[in-house]
């Protein structure tokens, strides 16, 4: 068996099912491969520490990885699973904010470390500096500080921090808050939105043959993963149940539901890098400004920064193994959420 480490982006969650069901299932084993799973975290670089030998693969956001590539962190897009972006910026619904041009003077919540850019991407859109004509809130992994109305607008996962409100309570009426208490961007929906989560490998291992074999069983047995996931969204939430989460069972299917939605269907096949999307995120991120008066990215990656030679070569063996690597039927589950995503 081949020892692997692979570095995620945050902590053990449904977001990352695929891999968790490909190494509880079994598919990485039967590519001969041993695959450790690192935890990400708040000060944790994925890309940096990918390119620093620290892991062999790792998940990263594209403008992030590609963000740290122009910083020296030589790191190539192998696998693009997520093909829609999960970012939504939230108001309460009787705020009046509804778009990003409502933002000029309000406080605005964003984590950091990149989380930030789609939001930048939308201020700058509306004409907005985002230096300037908004207060950046730095906000904590949660939706306390929107809750409590000590920001304007929150920024929220799809998958994640959304959930966090509807299994919330309206402490006035002791019912759960609903989608329409609150406004919703969707950074997708708004044309601002970015390719997200994709595995990355080593642009410089890449010229080691044996790395590139590693790279095509890795990439092949993590489709198959998110293969499952989707087939068996029950199962694959509970997988990461036992891993021990910190948010519950609820929350974790909700997550698995919505992840699947940001991947299927995948009409090119799954993780396939689809260059007008992949051109959509790089123009997106050059004309982005941040907060210190620059852009995300400067110019034009090069060539080595994604490749789909591996993803359409794991498709063909999927397919061949008689399973469906682009969903057209995929049809989301209907989730109750319970208190505290329980």
């Amino acid at each position: 068996m081949h020892e692997v480490k692979l570095q995620l982006q945050w902590f053990v969650q449904a977001q990352f099912a695929g891999y968790y069901a490909a190494k509880a299932k079994g598919f990485y084993a039967e590519q001969g491969l041993d695959v450790t799973i690192l935890e990400g975290g708040v000060d944790i670089v994925p890309q940096t520490v990918l390119a620093q030998g620290g892991a062999d693969f790792a998940i990263a956001w594209a403008p992030k990885a590609l963000a740290s590539r122009e910083q020296g962190d030589l790191v190539t897009n192998v696998a693009q699973v997520f093909q829609k972006s999960g970012t939504l910026q939230v108001s309460w619904a009787d705020s009046g904010i509804k778009t990003p041009a409502d933002f000029k003077g309000k406080k605005i919540g964003n984590w950091g470390f990149g989380n930030e850019f789609e939001e930048e991407a939308g201020i700058t859109g509306a004409g907005l500096d985002p230096a300037t004509d908004v207060e950046f809130v730095q906000q904590r992994f949660d939706m306390q500080a929107l809750l409590n109305r000590e920001i304007d607008v929150a920024e929220a996962m799809t998958y994640n921090e959304f959930a966090q409100l509807l299994e919330s309570r309206n402490p006035e009426t002791g019912e759960f808050y609903t989608a329409e208490d609150f406004n919703v961007i969707n950074d997708t929906d708004e044309g601002f939105g970015m390719y997200q989560d994709a595995i990355w490998a080593s642009q410089e291992r890449l010229a080691d043959p044996e790395y590139q074999a590693l790279t095509q069983k890795f990439v092949t047995a993590s489709l198959a993963g998110w293969i499952y996931s989707r087939d068996n969204p029950q199962e694959c939430a509970e997988i990461i149940t036992a891993n021990g989460p910190k948010l519950g069972a609820s929350h974790q299917l909700w997550m698995m539901n919505e992840v699947n939605k940001l991947i299927w269907p995948s009409p090119a096949g799954v993780g396939i890098v689809v260059p007008e999307l992949w051109a959509q995120t790089i123009a997106i991120a050059r004309r982005t400004k941040d907060l210190v008066d620059s852009t995300v990215i400067t110019a034009e990656p090069s060539a080595e920064s994604y490749t789909n030679i591996y993803a359409e070569a794991a498709n063909a063996e999927l397919t061949a193994a008689g399973l469906d690597t682009i969903g057209d039927a995929f049809a989301p589950i209907a989730v109750t959420l319970n208190d505290g995503g329980n």
